[in-house]
């Protein structure tokens, strides 16, 4: 498939349901596309990222209009709702990185979407850290290929999840010297 007229279109489409509830990653297109046709390692990535953040916006729309109709009662009937409201505004405090943390390692995007619509995230809040997560995804490992070639594939699919979640452990843990030390 990454080499048919219809393969963008195909990408993009998966993308799109990634990020609000379908379970297959994009990169599982995205990789042999780059691979196969280098030059538009670019294109292809921003095709991603649209698409992506397109879903993610979906995703968020599920969370937010379906909230009350579903989620609310389940909440209220198991003496949950009062806790929710709690977690609400600790996840909003931290929403940004939340999203950019999720939009970038392989922590189900789709989750942080919905749960954003869920618990009401400011939504240009959602979308530009959507936007700059799922970018930085999806060019880092198009350019990755364009750059290295297949040689540098079982490196992205082997490790590329852990070196972000060890990234964010490192500037979480930074923040948290800072603020200990300060």
């Amino acid at each position: 498939m990454a080499e048919h007229p219809k393969a963008v279109w195909a990408m993009s489409l998966v993308s799109f349901v990634e990020s609000s509830f379908f379970p297959l990653p994009p990169d599982l297109m995205l990789i042999p596309m780059v691979l196969a046709k280098r030059a538009k390692a670019f294109v292809y990535a921003s095709y991603a990222t649209i698409s992506s953040v397109l879903g993610g916006i979906l995703g968020y729309a599920i969370g937010y209009f379906l909230f009350d109709l579903v989620g609310q009662p389940v909440l209220d009937f198991y003496g949950y709702g009062d806790k929710f409201s709690s977690f609400s505004s600790q996840y909003n405090e931290w929403g940004a990185w939340i999203v950019l943390m999720a939009g970038i390692t392989p922590f189900p995007y789709k989750v942080i979407t919905i749960a954003s619509g869920v618990t009401g995230l400011a939504f240009p809040v959602f979308l530009i850290a959507s936007i700059v997560a799922r970018a930085i995804r999806f060019f880092a490992v198009s350019a990755l290929l364009y750059w290295f070639g297949p040689q540098i594939r079982s490196f992205i699919e082997r490790y590329f999840g852990l070196v972000t979640i060890a990234f964010f452990i490192l500037l979480f843990g930074g923040f948290a010297l800072i603020k200990l030390i300060a």
